[in-house]
């Protein structure tokens, strides 16, 4: 119980998170009061993307920020809250909709929409160059040495490994769910076959740590006040990955599946409408 309360009690404060957290969310409120003069925007893409800031917030604020130094687990838990809950979350927000909405005629002809059909944001939403960047990004970090730089070097950790997690997951999700403005997106079941097939690298990685017989990031090879001993913490982390992951994918699966009925639903609704239309027309046109 003293070693919860330990833990739980602890926190960090970080002054440059928490300003750009507001000052994006203060852009996303005021962009969806803006797009609201001229049209409509869903609550729960506000409440999406405002949740994806807030635990975002949470992960690198709270008592798992603390002890991410300490514990291997909860490093690997912010990794994993990043990229599979913040990074989904803030793309079902759909900013980049809500950018052109929220933007004037003259501001989207000049730069919402070339930006959006240039050849950069072309590539960075190709679902198989997001697919690859986020598994060379997962696998790549955690066997290889930078994995432990970073947790011997705070800038490498916060302004390149951090970051670098977070931009990987959105650019793997945007193509796959949600509703923002992109060059091209792709077919329901393809979203549906990457979202599966990223079970791979997560699955390999998380079985890699698990089941290492030795210690692989000697810096987590430490004493600790209490807790887990860095072996057994080596497990847990690796069975997080392993098992975790699974279950959150499958959710996303779900939402990515629930997606494809909608639009297939929608497809059936129009075309009945298109067949009555035309039956109506013959049938009047035989009168």
């Amino acid at each position: 119980m003293n070693s919860f309360l330990t833990f739980a009690q602890t926190g960090t404060f970080d002054l440059f998170l928490v300003v750009n957290l507001v000052l994006v969310g203060f852009w996303y409120l005021w962009a969806v009061k803006r797009s609201r003069l001229t049209g409509q925007w869903s609550w729960w893409k506000t409440t999406a993307f405002i949740a994806g800031l807030v635990l975002l917030g949470a992960t690198y604020l709270g008592p798992i920020a603390a002890w991410s130094h300490t514990f291997f687990w909860a490093h690997m838990t912010q990794h994993l809250v990043v990229m599979m809950a913040v990074a989904p979350l803030m793309v079902l927000g759909a900013p980049t909709t809500l950018w052109f909405q929220a933007s004037s005629p003259a501001a989207r002809r000049r730069w919402v929409i070339p930006i959006l059909r240039s050849q950069v944001v072309r590539v960075l939403t190709n679902p198989y160059v997001t697919w690859l960047f986020f598994a060379t990004v997962l696998i790549g970090i955690h066997f290889s040495g930078f994995y432990e730089l970073a947790l011997r070097n705070h800038d490498i950790d916060y302004f390149l490994e951090q970051p670098i997690y977070f931009a990987a997951a959105f650019l793997f999700y945007f193509p796959l769910i949600g509703s923002n403005l992109q060059p091209k997106r792709p077919t329901h079941g393809f979203r549906l076959a990457s979202l599966a097939l990223m079970m791979i690298p997560e699955a390999v990685t998380g079985a890699i740590i698990y089941f290492a017989p030795v210690i692989l990031y000697p810096f987590f090879n430490t004493q600790r006040a209490f807790g887990l001993d860095a072996f057994a913490d080596q497990q847990l982390s690796g069975a997080l990955m392993w098992a975790l992951v699974m279950v959150v994918d499958s959710g996303w699966m779900m939402l990515a599946a629930a997606e494809w009925f909608t639009s297939e639903e929608r497809a059936g609704r129009r075309i009945d409408r298109e067949i009555a239309q035309e039956l109506a027309e013959q049938s009047g046109a035989q009168r």
